[in-house]
């Protein structure tokens, strides 16, 4: 089909890709310029595209971004033995951890000899956590000089400060001060030799980790060695991406040299430790880095999960990057299989991807306008939901007892590349509108996750949100999200056998276990039948009457009503629909607040207003037109940042709130905005948000959460690339391009643009009768817009401009003088004209002034 549309006047021009006037009229598929934003890979193997840095002896670095050749060579002169107390010193502590399993599942100690004992593999901890001083004394049984020390810890936090002093003449003297220490190894040479019997560490500063802010100190030795530098090379893949890293190796030296492998989305989080393991949540066998010993005739390693050896040398498997460092190295307790030494040569390094291949031969739906940043929002997005788009296995899932068996090798959504690598059901409320818009061959991932939840439904009628906890972890607002998204599904797709099979599922949410949790004034509170303790889709502390959990449930009664419809159980549409009514009246009798013009958070505790409870609002149909721009004028004053708009108007939930921005929350705000005609406030936040992630590290991908000043909100633990932010893509195919369904399967559509500043705007929705393709030009003079709807489908068309005082043009014909139709199907509402019974086939519409 072609999406050509003769353009005379005054039209705005290019500003990036093929217009629509220009895109190859007549050809199949319309334009294919927007063909150069696609950013999957071109194939499975993946490799690099430059180096950021090395270290240590290396040579020919260059050789890693290219198959064959010379090999790059990565060595390491064998360390001398490490100096030891004499015997009899002891150690003492300001004090120590109590023993338990670690995080290995191993007992464990981390008491003060552990500094000294001579295996870095143990380790005294202090048990202050973010609170110092914290002292280390070494006493030794005999006077000795000593020329400095040094101090071994471990990467997962390193004391950044500390001094250290000598007993002499019966007082102690400071002999050495370290400051913004980064380093594992710390040698601290003394300006003078010293004689003593005691020495004394004294920490006021470490760095802040995952697992605490800790003093751990692994080993301190008598002398002041410095480090070898251990060779490395930092590669860069250009953008987030996920899979198994293939290593190929020359040649080794016949000491069986370890190489480590950290993992980072960001330059920020990239140290010797990867940002995240999956090891590191289920026991920590690598900690934080994925090993290999490399045998000396060298080896094709694929990263797997497991042991090398017996129990040692441990990978981690898959992992969702942009940036890997390789470093000739080994863990301690790795020894003998794995030696911290030796000489390595690597032929290549590349990835397997694992996630679905987006390639522009895939894509069923596409989208493309004059405004190049939008272009590179919406493919980033489709992007980052390819990455989330995989087959759950089980060495790469969640460690936190999410694997499951009926799941085992279906494709599904996953929330995150990196983690949690879960498919939660509140994330397909996105990410699975997301796929519909670009790969439709893909929606089986949707359906397996949405009938998997429903399989393991709890008997009382509540459904889990994800496997995590066998299936257990207690979520508020997530069976609302499997109503919703299981009416998504079935509105894309048009599978009536899924809506038959698991329509009783629907009946037990909404009519057993929501109303366990119904107050007397009709609205859901959380403390109700034992609720007080479940999270929400940010765990956060709020119980009782919440506008977000009530204006959730009057969208998933009408969505389920919608079904129920469709199906033929009309007396369920009926009751649902006016339980509907009655949770929206009582949301606006018990959650409106008349001061500030929005919705209340909560009926109790302090006063704030949220981005979900008042958006939701507002896509829901709960607030009506005057409340709608009342609360989303409120938005604009309280929440506005510069990287997009906080999910909250202070910080009385927890410190930091009002600065924290969610795209999982941020995306029915912008359809709001567009919903209410306010299309260019919608784009401007889009850019904020989405041009905010676009550019910085890693780029191209979608965050999970952003938090003060546009920083990674959980830090390294953040996922960069995160299904459940993809709102952009479905808000510009949707709203700005215009098109969607509105019965199951497309069956009947709706195409209402709305261009704001935008000049023109082309694309694709795949349907299952094929594409329905809509293509506009926007300017002063002229609006025109070609729609191309495929057989089996009827539709209506919602043309922007205010009827009054416009002359429209059906294919030719004028339908309206600005005062009345001239023919049935053409309607005014809502002061908008509307044409309405279109059939398959091209309809070209023109609007001028009259």
């Amino acid at each position: 089909m072609a999406l050509s549309v003769t353009v005379s006047g005054t039209a705005a021009a290019s500003v990036a890709g093929t217009p629509p006037e220009k895109a190859m009229p007549g050809a199949a598929g319309g334009s294919r310029s927007w063909h150069r934003y696609v950013q999957a890979p071109s194939s499975p193997t993946v490799r690099p595209v430059r180096i950021v840095a090395t270290t240590g002896d290396v040579r020919r670095p260059e050789a890693l971004l290219r198959a064959g050749g010379a090999a790059a060579v990565l060595h390491r002169e064998k360390p001398a033995v490490p100096p030891r107390w004499p015997g009899g010193t002891v150690a003492e502590a300001s004090s120590a951890h109590a023993g338990n399993n670690g995080n290995d599942g191993k007992p464990r100690t981390y008491v003060a000899d552990n500094a000294i004992d001579g295996d870095p593999d143990t380790f005294w901890n202090d048990d202050t956590i973010a609170a110092g001083p914290d002292t280390l004394t070494i006493k030794l049984p005999a006077p000795k000089e000593l020329s400095g020390l040094t101090l071994v810890s471990d990467s997962d936090g390193v004391p950044t400060d500390f001094t250290v002093e000598a007993w002499q003449d019966e007082q102690w003297r400071t002999v050495a001060t370290i400051a913004d220490n980064d380093v594992v190894q710390c040698a601290v040479p003394f300006a003078a030799a010293v004689t003593t019997t005691r020495v004394r560490i004294t920490v006021t500063a470490v760095q802040d980790t995952p697992h605490g802010a800790f003093t751990r100190v692994n080993e301190v030795w008598p002398e002041p060695i410095a480090v070898v530098a251990a060779p490395s090379v930092t590669l860069d893949f250009g953008k987030v991406v996920v899979g198994y890293p293939r290593l190929r190796f020359a040649s080794a030296s016949d000491n069986s040299p370890g190489v480590r492998l950290a993992f980072s989305e960001t330059k920020q989080f990239l140290t010797d430790r990867s940002d995240f393991t999956r090891s590191d949540q289920a026991g920590g066998a690598g900690q934080g880095t994925d090993q290999f010993a490399v045998p000396a005739q060298g080896a094709d390693w694929l990263d797997r999960k497991g042991f090398q050896a017996g129990d040692k040398v441990y990978a981690d498997g898959l992992h969702g990057f942009r940036y890997l460092k390789i470093t000739l190295d080994a863990l301690a307790a790795d020894a003998p299989a794995a030696q911290p030494w030796g000489t390595v040569a690597v032929d290549s390094v590349a990835l397997e991807f694992s996630a679905y291949l987006g390639t522009p031969d895939t894509y069923r739906g596409w989208f493309e306008c004059s405004e190049e940043d939008l272009n590179r929002y919406w493919y980033g997005a489709s992007y980052t939901n390819e990455l989330v788009t995989d087959t759950f296995r089980r060495d790469d899932v969640d460690p936190r007892n999410a694997w499951s068996e009926s799941l085992e090798g279906r494709l599904v959504l996953q929330d995150g590349a990196k983690r949690d690598r879960d498919p939660y059901v509140g994330d397909l409320a996105v990410s699975a509108r997301t796929l519909y818009l670009t790969h439709d061959d893909a929606a089986v991932a949707a359906r397996n996750v949405l009938a998997d939840l429903a399989d393991h439904q709890r008997a009382d009628g509540w459904i889990p949100p994800a496997s995590i906890a066998h299936y257990d972890l207690h979520l508020f607002d997530y069976p609302l999200w499997w109503v919703t998204c299981s009416w998504d599904y079935v509105l894309y797709t048009g599978d009536r056998a899924y809506a038959a099979r698991y329509y009783p599922n629907l009946l037990k949410v909404l009519d057993a276990w929501y109303p366990s949790v119904t107050d007397t004034a009709g609205l859901l509170s959380k403390g109700l039948n034992d609720t007080a303790s479940y999270g929400d889709y940010a765990f956060l502390d709020r119980t009782g009457r919440i506008t977000y959990y009530n204006a959730l449930y009057v969208q998933a009664l009408n969505d389920a009503a919608r079904l129920a419809r469709w199906l033929g159980h009309e007396a369920d549409a009926t009751r649902w629909a006016r339980r509907a009514d009655d949770v929206t009246q009582a949301v606006n009798t018990c959650l409106w607040d008349e001061s500030a013009g929005a919705y209340l958070d909560s009926a109790t505790g302090p006063v704030r207003h949220a981005q979900d409870g008042n958006a939701i609002a507002i896509t829901a149909g709960v607030a009506d037109s005057e409340r709608a721009t009342s609360a989303l004028v409120h938005l604009d004053a309280t929440t506005q940042l510069r990287y997009g708009n906080a999910f909250m108007d202070n910080d009385t939930i927890f410190g930091g709130a009002s600065q924290r921005v969610y795209a999982f929350t941020s995306y029915p705000e912008i359809v709001a905005r567009f919903l209410t005609g306010r299309a260019d406030s919608a784009l401007d936040q889009i850019r904020r948000t989405y041009g905010w992630m676009d550019s910085h590290d890693p780029g191209v991908t979608n965050w999970e959460g952003i938090g003060p000043n546009g920083s990674l909100y959980e830090g390294g633990f953040t996922s960069m690339a995160h299904g459940w932010s993809t709102g952009v893509l479905p808000a510009l195919t949707h709203e700005l391009l215009g098109g969607r369904p509105t019965s199951p399967g497309y069956t009947e559509w709706k195409v209402r643009p709305q261009p704001g500043s935008v000049a023109w705007a082309q694309g694709e929705l795949p349907t299952p009768h094929g594409p329905l393709g809509v293509a506009w030009t926007n300017s002063r003079a002229r609006f025109r817009l070609t729609v191309h709807a495929p057989k089996h489908t009827v539709g209506v068309v919602v043309l922007p401009q205010s009827a009054k005082d416009v002359v429209v043009r059906v294919n030719g014909d004028k339908v309206w003088d600005g005062h009345r139709a001239a023919r049935g199907d053409v309607k005014v509402v809502d002061g908008l004209l509307t044409i309405t019974a279109l059939h398959a086939g091209a309809h070209h519409f023109t609007v001028t002034p009259r």
